[in-house]
């Protein structure tokens, strides 16, 4: 049923919409309801940290899986200039690290883990969309995770060197 709206589904299967959604439970869904000016006023607001809560598992992810981060640099900084290059990528590096007391990350430092994303603050913005969600950003020449390669303007994935992060 992905990349289908709730009515398509119902009346492919004959159904109302109630019932559709009971039948599609448990599932994954993209809701309409953020207004922009609000998302604004949010990322305004100077303890707003910057993440994604997209699905990598899913077949039609929500396009902020591959877009949360460059749209923010891109649109939310570079274009609408609500706070400097400088506020938003600390909104998605220090302050995130220092929040959830991740050790020895977030920062650019020796003796930190060397997660570091090179891209072009001219450039850098979200390509991808509702119909077309897993398109990497414009703009992200390379990221390195743990010191290692892992993706550079080819667009492939070089390296793998993540791991889960206990506080």
């Amino acid at each position: 049923m992905a990349g289908q709206t709730l009515k398509q589904i119902a009346e492919s299967w004959s159904i109302s919409l109630e019932e559709a959604g009971k039948r599609l439970m448990p599932a994954g869904a993209i809701y309409y309801n953020m207004d922009e000016k609000d998302v604004q006023r949010v990322l305004r607001y100077p303890l707003t940290m910057v993440g994604s809560d997209g699905l990598p598992n899913d077949p039609m992810p929500h396009p902020r899986l591959w877009g949360a981060f460059p749209r923010v640099l891109g649109h939310y900084s570079r274009d609408e200039q609500l706070f400097p290059l400088t506020e938003a990528v600390h909104k998605m590096t220090g302050m995130s690290a220092a929040r959830f007391q991740l050790a020895d990350r977030g920062l650019v430092k020796c003796g930190y883990f060397a997660d570091l994303v090179l891209f072009d603050p001219q450039t850098v913005r979200d390509v991808a969309s509702f119909s077309d969600p897993q398109q990497p950003a414009a703009g992200i020449e390379a990221v390195m995770v743990n010191g290692v390669m892992s993706y550079d303007q080819s667009q492939t994935i070089i390296g793998r060197a993540g791991r889960f992060l206990r506080r």
